[in-house]
């Protein structure tokens, strides 16, 4: 298991993102989109979008604290299409405040050598969710490669916490809430209901 999660002090409110995941469907949703709109769409907002899917998670104003648990291929430097999005340089170890309290995030690189994308995903999931500070988690997995994991896991969680697991589209069973993902980052890309309506 990696020091770096089992170490942490946890937050009440969590967000675990699979980075590289959420990379990818904001370009197909900025490529779809920009054909669809007929307009230039830039990169989604970093702190828009953990504002989004901090409030589909249930956090309303106030001071709360929210880790951001961005996890990322070893080889990859950056989110592209997020600013900001550099992860050393920008995101790893920084936080931001707003109505909504603090953020912090973190950057995670997996090492491929020792263990997978979807392990490493599945363990940070089970040591959050064990964490008895944790009061709330939303989890934002590529639900097409690992959802049975992630509703297995979850299974086993205290029925106090508040799970909310973001996916492109609803998916079967599970003890949690469920919000569609695609949403959170139409905002961050600053795509207006009405342009599309």
């Amino acid at each position: 298991m990696n020091n770096h999660l089992d170490s942490s002090k946890w937050s009440e409110n969590v967000i675990l993102v699979d980075a590289d995941y959420v990379d990818s469907v904001a370009f197909d949703l900025t490529v779809n989109f920009e054909r669809m709109i007929g307009r230039r769409i830039p990169k989604a907002d970093m702190a828009r979008w953990v504002d989004c899917v901090a409030l589909d998670g249930g956090i309303r104003e106030g001071s709360h604290e929210t880790q951001v648990v961005l996890i990322h291929g070893k080889r990859r430097t950056q989110m592209e299409n997020f600013t900001p999005g550099d992860y050393a340089g920008e995101l790893d170890g920084k936080a931001f405040s707003d109505t909504l309290g603090e953020f912090q995030l973190s950057a995670l690189p997996v090492e491929d050598d020792v263990t997978t994308a979807a392990d490493l995903f599945i363990e940070s999931l089970e040591v959050i969710s064990n964490s008895k500070e944790v009061k709330r988690i939303m989890v934002i997995p590529d639900a097409e490669k690992i959802y049975d994991r992630v509703r297995e896991t979850l299974r086993r969680v205290d029925e106090e916490k508040r799970v909310t697991v973001f996916a492109m589209q609803p998916m079967t069973g599970g003890n949690f809430r469920q919000e569609i993902l695609g949403y959170s980052l139409m905002q961050a890309l600053g795509i207006r209901a009405d342009e599309i309506g």
